[in-house]
Parts: C-alpha cells; structure tokens; sequence
C-alpha cells in the first residue's frame, strides 16, 4: 500500500496539524491572515521559478506543507466563535439579561430536564451569534420545544461545570469543541415564545420527522420499537431507554443505532442494486449517480443533517463517485478528499469520536479486509458468504479498538456474533422500515407488514439483549492512554505490511514495536500502582471515601454494594487508576490517618468531642446539627471539608463560618472531590 505517498494525503496529515495547533494555540484573524497571505506568495513564487522542475524541487514541497498547516490554523481560527465579532460572551455580565434564543437542535432528556443547543439570537437589544445548552425542568404540563422555536427569556448565563470526580468524562471539554461555551437552566413557565422566522432547513428536517412519527404511532408503533426506528432510519436517538442503549453497547452493536457510514453504505449499495437498469441507457451511468447523490442527500436532510449523517454522506457520496469509475484505489483517493473538504468546512470534525471511527473502519476495511479474506477461501458460497462478513467485522474492529478503548474503556468480546447475527439483515431492516415510512406516510399500510415490521424490530432488540447479557464477554473497565493507543496503530501497521508483503524488515519492525507497546503498559501500570491516596467522592446524597493503596481500592460509603460497584463515579476511577476493588465497608470511619495527619468524621450524631485530639481535617457527612463556630474553637482544624450528603442550607452557614474564622472550606459539590496524597 503506497496511500502515505499520496500527495493528497500527506496534505491533509499536514491540514490536521494546523487544526490541532490552531485549536491549543490562540491566535488572532489578523495575524494569521497575513501569515497564511506571507507563505502563499512565496509558495507561488517558488512555483513560478521552478515551475519546469516541480517534482524535484524541495523548497515547493517544504512551503506546500507550511501553507497546508497554516491553512489548517486558519481554518480552525475563523471557526473558533469566541474570536467572531458579537459572540454573545462579550455581552453577559453577572446578573440575568434578557435574551432571545432559537432552538437549534433537540438533545437526549435526562432524568430532570429537557436539553436542546439553542442559538442566541439577542442579548439585550444586540445582536449576537453562537450556542449555549438549554435546559428545561420537566413537570406535570412540560412542553417539548421544536426545532427553530423562538423564545424570549431572563436568566443567568453560566458556565459548564469541569468534572467534579476524577477521571469522569469531561462534558465541559465536549460542549467547547462543539463551540458550547455557556448553559441556561429554566422552568418550564420560565420564557416566553416568540414568532418564528420561518423554518430552517433543520426545521422542516424536524417537522417531517415529526409528521413521520405520528404516521408510525397511528399504526401502532410504540415504546422501544418506535425509538429503535428512529435511530436506525431517522438518525434520532433521543428517545431509546438506558437499558436498550447498554444492551447495544455490551454487544458491540451500538454502530447501529447512530446513522452512520454502516447505515449509508448500505443504502448506497441498495440504490445501486436497485437503479441499475439505468445503466443501459445513453449516459446511464451518469444518471445513475447524480440520482445516487441526490437520493443519499435527501436521506441526510430527513436525518436531521447532523454532523455524523453529513460525515456518511460526504464520505460515501465520494465514493459512489469513485465506484462509479470502476477503479478500487479511488476509494481510497474519495475518502481523503471528503476529509479534506469536512475539515476545510468544520475543522472541529477533527476531534469528534464518530469521525474518528468512521474514517478508521472504513479505511481498515479497504484496506485489511481484502488481506484477510485470502487467508482462507471457502468452496461453498454461503460459507464464503458468512467469512466475508466475519473479515469485514475483524477488519473494522482492529481499525478502531484502541480508540475504543480509550474512550469507552470496554471490549465486547462477542462483536462478531453481534454483526454475524445483524448485518446481514440490516439491509433489509432498512429497505423495508424505508417502505413501511412511506406507507405509513400515505396511510396505505398494510397491518401485515406493520406487524411483521414490529415483530423484526423486537426480535433484533432481544438478539442484540441476549448478547449484551453474556457478561463474561464483556471486559470492562479498561486503562487505555493515548501512548499506547499511538504504539496500537504503529504495531498492526506494520503487522499488515508484513502480511501483505512478506518483507522481513516489517516482521522485525513489528516485534519491536510489540516489546515498546508491552514496556509501556507496564510503566503505565507501575506510575499509576506507585500513586497512593485517599478521596473523597462527590456522590448526590451519600458519602463515599476511599483509600487507594497500589493497585487496591478500599471503600467506605452509604450505599448497597451493587449500586456502587455499578455506579460511573467508581467505574471512572477504576479505570482511570488502574485500580481494583479489594473491600467495601458500610460506613465511614469516625478518624482517618493521612500520612501522619488526622481526619475527623462528624455525621448526623454531632459526636465531636474527643480529649487530647486535634485533628488537620474535619469531614461533615449528613447535616450534623452542630455549631461550627464552637467546633472550630474547641479542636482547631486546617481544613473543614462538607461532602455532598449535606443539605445546602447547612453548607452556606458553614461556609461562612470557615471564613470569618479564616479557615479553608472545601465543599465537594463546588470545587470537586477532595484527595490527599499518602
């Protein structure tokens, strides 16, 4: 494979570059204008001189790959929002203010509000631009906004909270790299709607879906097979319970609930089988795919045109047009240029999960499928049928395993029963759901096909439920840095290489790489085993300390043990400490050893008094009715930490007790778990 000699490639590693420095790296629109300007005349001017020697000059190629990562700052500078004139941060101040806002799409509800990306259109009387996360508390007479609705409100911006555990999921991180910066919570009664200015094409994308559902709900779809249908055909996964989202994910089937590559390049291949005929005809081929194209197109535009249904579409709207030229290594040439073009357009793509994944299946799949599948060629066809599948299934979790890793920290091991036992179906699961819409659109359903319909959305639900439960196949909780992911990809690199080529330098290049990979997981493992300390957890109502020794957990808590082995604040720093749990105890202790310094734990008793004992830290759990003030006086501590089983009320009188006695006051819930090193 000689894809890293192509010109078009290198110049995208070189654009990704310039997005990643522009992205950590402050730069203002003017400054980087004139530079880019700078780099561009002299690569013109070394053209103009060279212009008969290009392929062999140098300083072209040099200044090529200088304007490509400037271009990428550029590109990743003038689509930052802070740096626009009117972002609506340069408006706010630290009171409420009234504002104008325009939802711009409809999130996955929580457990207490309704959450949406809202643009804000008016801060006061000016004009501004950018988007914020909105919440709605739910209640008894909730209204579900829509897609382009306008509304007055007065409130308070503020800002996305950083994690308050450690090695939980960012969210903060995740909203900026969506330009996401600030949030507003309300209730429901709490703004006012305004008259629209029409719809937007993400609206009538919306009012379609919308028109969509009530068709399929009139024809008796319901509950998990109404939410499944929309996630497989609408790109809308709002609505899918907890129970069904894990099932897929522990069955290493959650690809197939997010309209994605998987979901188009089916349909593409759908469109091709079916249009055809077309080819027949003078300039048939031609035709054939602008009808392709369009028809793909229309697909994104009822999917709601969100960012992972533009990613699919462009990418395999590239390659129709390279099937359509019938050369196999244009494949790889669209793929590059739709990831340029993505880039160009919204270099944030860059950092989003489902591009990254897309991108490294489908690439894994041109690539190493083909070389795995000639390791063994079977007679019968539906064997070969089935061994197809299987490669194209190990070709794709090989491409995005150490990312998967790394973001989910979890493997299921029965991914290939999962695709098995799908895939082949999914075609037509979608090519007969995309019947079932359009009947159901013009009322002509037949109740035969709406009930055979329901009963292949149930069953796909328990295949997909009976493998997700198989939890010895699950591995979980898996430490995976961005070292070893880097080591990953080097390693199965080279491995192919040698598979296809059989040249000994790459089976050398790959046993070393296997002995870095391994020498790094267990320096990783040693650096995190050698970090000894004690944390305070930040868990809504209950008390959860720990004492980390090595690569042992001890826990001291209020709840059962099976909520808290199955609780993320755990599972999170599990992971993240390479750690285990070794015990659970029912209560925290009343003192603590620190390393030579004392902890006293106050609860609901108020039991403080203790002769000759002076503890560094005092820890209030579960609203003790006692005076601080006295306290204070009486043992003299450094620290006093509240954790989050305390009522608020009682916090803000400790606080500012703490403060008029000059005494620190570490509160879990605002500034994040407390952790002290032993």
């Amino acid at each position: 494979m000689k894809l890293l000699k192509y010109i078009p490639l290198q110049l995208v590693l070189f654009l990704i570059i310039g997005i990643l420095i522009g992205f950590y790296i402050s730069f203002t629109p003017s400054f980087i204008s004139g530079v880019l300007l700078i780099v561009l005349c002299i690569l013109g001017s070394v053209y103009l001189i060279n212009r008969e020697k290009i392929v062999q000059n140098n300083y072209f190629a040099l200044f090529a790959f200088i304007s490509f990562i400037c271009i990428g700052i550029a590109t990743s500078t003038f689509n930052n929002d802070l740096l626009k004139k009117n972002h609506y941060s340069s408006y706010l101040s630290n009171s409420s203010v009234t504002s104008v806002l325009l939802v711009d799409k409809v999130l996955k509800p929580n457990s207490y509000y309704n959450r949406y990306f809202a643009k804000v259109v008016l801060v006061n009387s000016d004009k501004t631009h950018g988007k914020i996360l909105l919440n709605i508390a739910k209640d008894s007479i909730n209204t579900i906004l829509n897609v382009d609705d306008k509304f007055i409100v007065a409130a308070k911006f503020n800002t996305i909270n950083e994690p308050l555990n450690p090695y939980q999921f960012n969210y903060k991180r995740y909203l900026e790299k969506q330009q996401v910066y600030y949030q507003i919570t309300l209730k429901n009664k709490e703004y006012v709607l305004l008259k629209g200015d029409g719809h937007s094409i993400k609206g009538w994308a919306f009012l379609f879906r919308k028109k969509i559902n009530t068709a399929l709900i009139k024809n008796g779809y319901e509950g998990d097979v109404l939410a499944i249908i929309n996630a497989l055909l609408l790109g809308q996964r709002q609505e899918i319970s907890k129970d069904i989202m894990q099932n897929y994910q522990n069955a290493g089937a959650i690809h197939i609930l997010a309209v994605s590559g998987l979901h188009v390049g089916i349909i593409l291949l759908l469109l091709n089988f079916l249009l055809k005929p077309i080819e027949k005809i003078k300039y048939g081929i031609h035709i054939k795919l602008l009808i392709v194209i369009v028809l793909l197109w229309v697909f994104a535009f009822v999917a709601g045109l969100s960012a992972s249904v533009v990613r699919a579409v462009t990418m395999f709207t590239a390659v129709a047009i390279a099937l359509s030229l019938k050369r196999s290594k244009n494949v790889y040439n669209a793929l590059i240029i739709s990831i340029f073009f993505l880039l160009l357009f919204n270099p944030n793509y860059i950092f989003d999960v489902g591009f990254q994944l897309s991108y490294l299946a489908v690439f894994f799949i041109v690539w190493t499928q083909p070389i795995l599948y000639k390791l063994w060629k079977p007679k019968l066809k539906i064997v070969d049928y089935f061994w197809q599948l299987l490669t194209v299934s190990v070709a794709a979790q090989v491409g995005v395993l150490p990312l998967s890793l790394y973001y989910f920290h979890q493997f299921p091991g029965l991914f290939f029963l999962a695709n098995l036992l799908i895939i082949p179906f999914l075609g037509i699961i979608l090519g007969v759901g995309i019947l079932v819409i359009a009947l159901a659109l013009m009322n002509i359903l037949p109740e035969i096909i709406a009930e055979f319909y329901k009963k292949v959305i149930e069953l796909l639900n328990s295949i997909v439920e009976w493998i997700g439960h198989q939890e010895s196949f699950l591995f979980q909780n898996i430490s995976f840095t961005m070292a070893s992911v880097v080591l990953y990809f080097f390693l199965i690199i080279l491995f192919f290489k040698w598979i296809e080529i059989k040249n000994r330098i790459y089976l050398k290049l790959t046993l070393i790489t296997i002995v870095i990979f391994q020498l790094n997981l267990i320096k990783e493992k040693y650096v995190s085993h050698s970090d000894d300390e004690f944390i305070i957890f930040n868990k809504t109502r209950h008390s959860i300390v720990g004492i980390k020794k090595k690569a042992i957990l001890r826990l001291h808590h209020s709840l059962d043990a099976k909520t808290l082995k199955n609780d993320v604040v755990i599972r999170s720093y599990l992971t993240g400490s390479n750690a285990t749990i070794n015990s659970l105890i029912d209560q925290p202790k009343n003192i603590y050893d620190l390393n030579g310094k004392k902890m006293l734990v106050i609860d609901s008793l108020g039991i403080y008094a203790i002769p000759n004992f002076s503890p560094d830290y005092i820890l209030l759990k579960e609203s003790p009715n006692i005076n601080l003030d006295r306290v204070i006086k009486s043992l003299n501590p450094k620290e006093i930490i509240a954790d989050a089983s305390n009522y608020k009320n009682h916090v803000k009188i400790w606080q500012k007790t703490c403060k008029n006695n000059n005494i620190k006051f570490h509160y879990i819930v605002k500034h994040g778990a407390f952790r002290e090193k032993l």
